[in-house]
């Protein structure tokens, strides 16, 4: 099936025209020659598109059913899917490039042989080291077919990705979530504010360089008979414990058990 032929049988696949020029105005990094999934092989991955031992067929008979599907995917959009992967809990993995998010989804929402039309939930992961350090996660049901999908993409802290709220309803609140916790700016949202934190939060709590203490503590005061906020202060400084005990710092200053004393005498008793 052409790309047109496709648009025009599933017309949610167009909805991302409109935010595109708006990434490529936010972003100052280019990701159409990416392939971030290229050659990672996570531990729980039993089986990727390249790979089929028999030994894998035979321990999880659902993976040919898996496999196949994820193939058909991977043929139907080849410019957006990277990687296809079925885990360990027999799960199958889509692994897109993020200009793909709204295609891909659309696809699997409205193509007969999958009917994913359940958005369940959106996560993200975050690894500072990686150029790109968020990993966001898609998890998709299929009422339907009995069967679940997660899509994968990647993002980093300048680069705004398309909202699923065109196709998912259920994506508002997801997505107002991994914004609030991770800064991961979602192009398109009718609504992108804070849902878990307060409105006046400084910073993404998920993020790994978020301090544990945060910026600001919120208490009652009394007086002003309101909550107030104000910088976290550290009444007390972190203690270094040291794991050796007094007794193995100080071995000569421990007296021997009384029944040894007893039966050894008092030359015994160390000093």
């Amino acid at each position: 099936m052409s790309c047109g032929a496709l648009l025009r049988r599933f017309p949610r696949l167009a909805v991302s025209a409109a935010t595109a020029t708006a990434r490529t105005a936010l972003s100052s990094r280019a990701l159409s020659t990416v392939d971030f999934y290229s050659g990672s092989k996570p531990d729980d991955v039993i089986l990727r598109r390249e790979e089929k031992p028999a030994e894998i067929t035979e321990k999880y008979p659902d993976v040919d059913k898996l496999e196949r599907f994820g193939k058909y995917v991977a043929a139907i959009l080849p410019k957006y899917v990277q990687d296809v992967r079925i885990t360990s809990t027999q799960e199958l993995e889509i692994l897109i490039h993020p200009e793909g998010i709204v295609p891909v989804m659309g696809m699997l929402k409205d193509h007969t042989n999958a009917q994913f039309k359940a958005l369940m939930e959106i996560t993200a992961t975050d690894v500072p080291g990686r150029e790109y350090r968020f990993e966001l996660v898609y998890c998709l049901l299929s009422h339907h077919y009995n069967s679940r999908c997660i899509v994968k993409t990647y993002t980093d802290e300048l680069t705004p990705v398309d909202s699923l709220t065109p196709i998912f309803k259920s994506a508002d609140w997801g997505e107002r979530e991994v914004w609030d916790m991770y800064g991961v700016y979602f192009a398109g949202h009718p609504d992108l504010r804070r849902i878990l934190t307060d409105y006046g939060f400084q910073g993404h709590p998920q993020r790994k360089d978020f301090p544990l203490t945060g910026f600001s503590e919120v208490r009652y005061d009394n007086e002003l008979a309101r909550i107030v906020y104000e910088p976290v202060e550290v009444a007390q400084e972190f203690r270094k414990f040291d794991l050796d005990t007094p007794w193995e710092l100080f071995p000569k200053h421990r007296e021997a058990p009384e029944h040894l004393i007893a039966e050894g005498g008092e030359g015994e008793k160390k000093e």
